[in-house]
């Protein structure tokens, strides 16, 4: 077995650098990043990111933590962060792989009834030959064409089409027997709803210590679910998602930095300036200036997230 601490760690695979572009979602052809790679893909794990993987036609012998499994045509595949995931996909395999930010993950589960919690484990489903396996299979070619397209409402259409295909996989996960899906403990709840406290309280800059008192732990309680989960703390998922925000900002507005800062709750720009820099690698504005060109040159189906 691979020991976890070897296994790399990524944003897409294959791609080193953190994910610098405001976009919550990204979608590709299986094809797009398998056939570059032979149809392997490594053992490898994310951070802060969610993967559905959906075969039309083909198969494919995937690794799931310490289990191996095949995915066969019709077979949807949902893997959440820190869970090790590879896979020898047969050549020509189609399909479809989607990859959220847990932050637009929250969003779109936040009136599931414990639907974070739901998906929190590694799970593979069958679709059939029902009206509503149908209307998933829409779902996904109506998610791959409204995501390489540029039409009005874009990101409202792509936001309802997540839900439903979230929705269907939270369904069928709850409905699993408990020796193929594990039961949420009190923890993996407690993380699930530090993370809808997260998206409700991140603009007013809350310390830990407010979420810890809300979920009834300590602050220490807190950090160590969030580092068993996601091997961040509690303050790392917290400026992420300030973080996030302020990227979506500066490409999709014309507000200059300091609206910026004083838009996610930053009092002083100067300090704004400094706490981007140190998150994200780089000032506000070099981020805005690259993220603005890079997105002149490609196209959203054709972006790598470099």
């Amino acid at each position: 077995m691979t020991s976890v601490g070897a296994v790399p760690v990524y944003q897409l695979y294959g791609e080193h650098e953190n994910w610098p572009t405001p976009e919550m979602v990204h979608c590709e052809s299986i094809a797009a990043r398998s056939r570059l790679h032979n149809w392997h893909i490594k053992p490898h794990q994310h951070t802060g990111l969610f993967q559905i993987l959906y075969l039309e036609s083909g198969s494919a012998r995937i690794q799931l933590d310490d289990q191996q499994r095949m995915m066969h045509a019709g077979h949807v595949l949902m893997v959440p962060q820190i869970c090790i995931h590879g896979f020898e996909f047969a050549r020509d395999t189609v399909g479809h792989v989607v990859t959220l930010a847990y932050p637009l993950i929250n969003k779109l589960t936040r009136q599931m009834p414990d639907g974070l919690a739901s998906l929190t484990s590694p799970s593979l489903h069958a679709l059939g030959e029902d009206q509503e396996s149908a209307c998933i299979r829409m779902a996904f070619g109506a998610l791959d064409m409204e995501y390489r397209g540029s039409a009005p409402h874009r990101d409202v259409l792509i936001e309802a089409l997540l839900g439903a295909i979230l929705a269907w996989l939270s369904r069928h996960a709850m409905q699993m027997p408990s020796g193929m899906q594990r039961e949420a403990g009190r923890g993996t709840r407690h993380f699930a709803r530090f993370c809808e406290l997260l998206e409700e309280n991140y603009l007013q800059h809350r310390p830990v210590g407010y979420y810890a008192k809300r979920l009834g732990i300590t602050a220490a309680h807190l950090n160590l679910l969030c580092r068993q989960t996601v091997s961040k703390s509690a303050l790392e998922l917290i400026h992420e998602r300030v973080l996030l925000e302020a990227k979506r900002n500066l490409v999709y507005t014309s507000m200059t930095v300091s609206e910026v800062s004083y838009a996610i709750g930053f009092s002083d720009p100067a300090y704004f300036t400094r706490f981007f820099k140190r998150a994200a690698g780089c000032p506000p504005k070099d981020f805005r200036q690259r993220a603005v060109s890079g997105y002149s040159t490609e196209s959203p189906a054709e972006g790598h997230f470099r």
